[in-house]
């Protein structure tokens, strides 16, 4: 029975991987690959803008209409159409297809969460195990073999975009870094000086990706088992409607513990949101130039897939609180050193520290945060549970990525502390209520 279970989260995990392969790498690259207008950057601010909608109203219908691996493979074909339009990227290609994407982003993740929490707490009380144990070690196994999907989409990226030279000149570094200011680096003209890589380099590129997404699709949809969600889904003959849909997702906000959590898990957007753009262009692409983009996330997702089965894996000695409280300190410590830095390519090496630092916080909150959504709010975790926690995490996306285009860096560090600080308080208070 345990190599059955274990067969399914590798398929899941590799699937996942192979999709975010290709979706990941695309999504460091937007603001360069597409910079006309903010094209690329405003196809991803629909992409989880879509995202959100979707959290909210689809899940729960996708998922008992047709059950979590039909949910994951439909889900995954959306994703797949995403690359396909920046074959050709246009207004009319990327924008239709970022909605699409987003629309399944929603049962895609939910159905994720699903699978693994109901398979960990089934196996837990078979074996007689502590669920939550059980839950974070499943997602650990996940995270790992997720997580390493941001080495391969950059490293792709990286190794065809090497075949042409691609020029960076920084002509002043006074504002790279928090200094960073969207007006600001127009007006001084101390911008860096990118060449866009050859059409056939591209299609290559996104070939390349569009095969991973294939394979996903492929991988899920032959080998990895139905899963039953539990008798009363059987007996329920009436799939629930798109507005009780939507009411579910909101009515887990009666859950005191459900309010709490939301800044915890606008962190995790925040983060993520921060480092794939702000950190990658006002300290990355700012001082060392666009080609080394690539490598920096190739750090952050090497690091990430290695802590995040640790943390899975740690938890069961330290409990969760402690790694929770070491995922803020780091967040901490590292956004103010990234206020106090001044971003030199002298300093090679510390442009790579800080994606490590950020995958520690970053790994322990995925991992955790998702194991603790499932068992917390067990009896509504498609609905509710998980459809609330990819809400507020791509909220927490978005308004990074609005901000980006406006705000100094500096302020949005402000912002990211403040929230990390709200969170930690809230965190302690749903400890202290469990």
């Amino acid at each position: 029975m345990e190599i059955r279970h274990l067969k399914n989260i590798f398929i899941i995990a590799f699937g996942f991987m192979l999709l975010t392969t290709a979706y990941g790498g695309l999504q460091n690259l937007q603001s360069s690959l597409n910079p006309i207008k903010g094209m690329g950057v405003a196809s991803l601010s629909v992409i989880y803008g879509s995202l959100i909608i979707s959290s909210m109203f689809l899940p729960s219908i996708i998922i008992k209409k047709v059950g979590c691996k039909w949910a994951l493979v439909g889900s995954m074909c959306c994703y797949v159409t995403y690359t396909l339009a920046n074959f050709y990227p246009q207004w009319y290609t990327l924008i239709p297809t970022s909605i699409i994407l987003g629309f399944g982003g929603g049962p895609l993740w939910a159905s994720k969460c699903t699978y693994l929490t109901t398979t960990g707490i089934r196996y837990a009380e078979r074996q007689g195990k502590d669920k939550m144990d059980v839950v974070n070690h499943f997602f650990g196994i996940f995270f790992l073999i997720y997580q390493s999907s941001g080495v391969w989409g950059n490293l792709i990226s990286s190794l065809i975009f090497s075949q042409s030279y691609t020029s960076a000149t920084a002509l002043n570094y006074t504002y790279c870094g928090a200094g960073y200011c969207p007006g600001m680096i127009v007006e001084t003209e101390n911008s860096t000086i990118v060449t866009r890589p050859s059409i056939d380099l591209i299609y290559t590129l996104m070939g390349v990706y569009t095969v991973c997404g294939v394979l996903a699709v492929v991988l899920v949809a032959t080998l990895l088992d139905q899963i039953d969600l539990g008798e009363g889904l059987e007996k329920d003959e009436k799939v629930e409607s798109v507005g009780s849909s939507f009411l579910a997702t909101f009515r887990q906000m009666k859950d005191r513990r459900q309010c709490l959590l939301i800044p915890l898990t606008m962190f995790s957007g925040f983060q993520q949101g921060f480092l794939a753009s702000d950190y990658t262009h006002a300290y990355v692409t700012c001082a060392l130039g666009i080609r080394f983009v690539g490598y920096v996330m190739i750090c952050f997702g090497a690091a990430n897939c290695i802590l995040s089965v640790l943390a899975g894996k740690l938890s069961e000695y330290t409990g969760r609180i402690a790694m929770f409280l070491l995922a803020a300190a780091t967040s901490v410590s590292s956004i103010i050193a990234l206020l106090l830095w001044k971003p030199d390519p002298e300093e090679f090496a510390v442009f790579f520290i800080f994606p490590a630092l950020w995958s520690m916080s970053d790994a322990i909150c995925q991992t955790l945060l998702n194991a603790l959504y499932g068992v917390l709010f067990d009896e509504h975790k498609e609905a509710g549970a998980f459809a609330n926690y990819h809400l507020w995490e791509s909220l927490g996306f978005v308004i990074s990525l609005v901000f980006s285009s406006f705000l100094c860096v500096y302020f949005q560090l402000y912002i990211v502390l403040t929230v990390l600080v709200l969170n930690v308080s809230f965190y302690g208070i749903v400890e202290y209520i469990e």
